[in-house]
């Protein structure tokens, strides 16, 4: 991440958040991620084809012109077979580029992915700029758990808070998760951004 720290700002720790609650986030996010390097290779992908089931059913989603996604990685629930259901369908799938400073950039998924930086995976066409998040009707995310009322837990970047911060009001805002992080109390900070769904392979739920 570029720019230096603020006194007394712990590495890794966003401008403004409060020390106290960033050390609670840091254990519920580590607990949550030994929990997902436990999960076997064939509940990942059976519970990336459910969570794809019940958001193609989904009205928001059904009438969207344009998703936002991502492609999982490691023991996120699995993407693949959404992605590939949306494409099917029509939609025009914006996916996200890491940029140097951690926000993030979109580009089209046209069906092909490469390898970028922080292992992740991303479209290899034309940059869209950060804005283009704002052109979305449905908006999929990434995530480790969310509370009840709609607060997010991630990875502790604050890529999707920064993205969640241009999209506009009433866009349907969405969480990939597994049913057990979905109804977690996160530890609230002002950068935080809620979303208005989640989907486990339950169904979808909406929150707040």
């Amino acid at each position: 991440m570029s720019g230096s720290q603020s006194p007394g700002q712990t590495p890794g720790q966003s401008p403004g958040q409060s020390p106290g609650r960033s050390l609670a986030k840091t254990a519920v996010r580590d607990r949550l991620l030994t929990a997902r390097h436990r999960r076997p290779v064939g509940e990942v992908g059976e519970a990336g084809r459910a969570i794809a089931e019940h958001l193609m059913a989904v009205p928001e989603v059904r009438r969207a012109a344009t998703v936002t996604a991502y492609a999982s990685i490691g023991g996120e629930p699995g993407t693949g077979v959404l992605l590939d259901a949306l494409r099917a369908a029509g939609k025009r799938v914006l996916l996200p580029v890491v940029l140097p400073d951690l926000d993030l950039d979109w580009a089209v998924y046209d069906g092909d992915l490469v390898p970028a930086r922080r292992g992740l995976l991303e479209p290899p066409g034309a940059r869209l700029g950060p804005d283009a998040i704002a052109t979305a009707d449905a908006v999929l995310v990434p995530g480790l758990a969310v509370s009840r009322s709609g607060v997010r837990l991630g990875q502790g970047g604050g890529c999707y808070d920064r993205a969640l911060g241009r999209v506009p009001v009433g866009t349907f805002t969405c969480v990939l998760l597994y049913d057990d992080e979905v109804g977690i109390e996160v530890p609230v900070e002002p950068h935080d951004r809620p979303v208005g769904w989640a989907a486990s392979p339950s169904g979808v739920v909406r929150l707040g």
